[in-house]
């Protein structure tokens, strides 16, 4: 498979006008940031369940009532952040877990030269007979959301790796969308970048993206996807409701660049980052247009694998 290789400022054109327009009718000021790891994927898996088929919605439910993992709670909000849990659930003792998954939810796509095939690690298949739940821990974000889509569309599939795939399906289509989670500076996704700015605790601005400006969308993940499930067109539906997960990857990437990168100021200090609130204002409203694409397009893979 050939390089790709971006123009990311085509793609970032493309975003809709409304991004800064939607930071200020959503933005309530700051609060405790729970992370795209938690707050985050609930929105998106809250939005996804308005678009699910009714049938779908039932099977999913079915599946998740199946969970016996004790690490969450079985609605699909709660599950939705079940991923990082188990990742992180042996991460003091054995880690084989940690080591094992944590590949899977993010893939580098460098500023200065992204290249999918490269950050894949060549995009190799799937081993013969390997579940993807078991696949190798080298694996990126967009070849596990492909894997796991296929299994769960396929009749074949055990029960118990059916559910493996829905629970990771609906965390790793959320961290697709999450601008740091699709690009890299040579800085660990922009966690050896510190940020401080106005309403803004510091910390990497990977954090910042990751909970700081999804925070400031609403008072909960219920809150936040009632208000962007709303704002949703059905033109934008449609829209997004197209192409593949590697399409995506790189969308997210370019967005990456335009705007979590690309309006960085100039470091003062040891890479400490002072933001602009235009900055934050920015950022929040395009944090809340990748978590209702997020919720639009893990709907529409779970009614294609789910709805026959």
């Amino acid at each position: 498979m050939d390089a790709v290789v971006l123009d990311a400022n085509a793609l970032a054109a493309k975003a809709p006008l409304r991004l800064v327009m939607a930071a200020a009718l959503l933005c309530l000021g700051a609060a405790q940031a729970w992370g795209w790891s938690d707050e985050g994927h609930e929105v998106v898996a809250l939005i996804a369940e308005r678009y699910l088929e009714p049938a779908v919605r039932t099977r999913v439910q079915a599946l998740l009532d199946e969970d016996d993992s004790g690490l969450v709670a079985r609605d699909i909000a709660d599950e939705a952040t079940w991923a990082d849990r188990y990742r992180d659930s042996d991460r003091a003792t054995t880690r084989m877990r940690y080591h094992g998954t944590r590949e899977w939810h993010f893939v580098d796509l460098e500023i200065d030269g992204p290249d999918l095939n490269r950050a894949c690690h060549g995009r190799r298949p799937l081993p013969a007979g390997i579940p993807a739940s078991r696949g190798p821990a080298d694996d990126c974000i967009v070849d596990k959301i492909d894997q796991f889509q296929a299994e769960l569309s396929s009749p074949a599939t055990a029960e118990r790796e059916r559910r493996l795939a829905l629970q990771f399906l609906l965390h790793l289509v959320g961290d697709l969308h999450q601008p740091l989670h699709a690009s890299d500076d040579h800085d660990q996704g922009a966690n050896r970048k510190q940020v401080s700015g106005p309403g803004l605790a510091e910390g990497s601005l990977h954090r910042a993206w990751d909970g700081e400006f999804v925070a400031r969308l609403g008072p909960g993940p219920d809150e936040i996807a009632r208000r962007l499930a709303g704002r949703i067109t059905a033109a934008e539906r449609a829209q997004w409701s197209r192409g593949t997960p590697a399409d995506w990857a790189l969308e997210t990437y370019a967005v990456s660049r335009a705007y979590a990168y690309g309006p960085l100021p100039a470091a003062s200090g040891a890479a400490l980052y002072l933001l602009t609130g235009e900055y934050i204002d920015q950022a929040t409203g395009v944090s809340a247009e990748q978590l209702a694409k997020a919720g639009v397009r893990l709907a529409f893979l779970l009614n294609q694998a789910l709805g026959r």
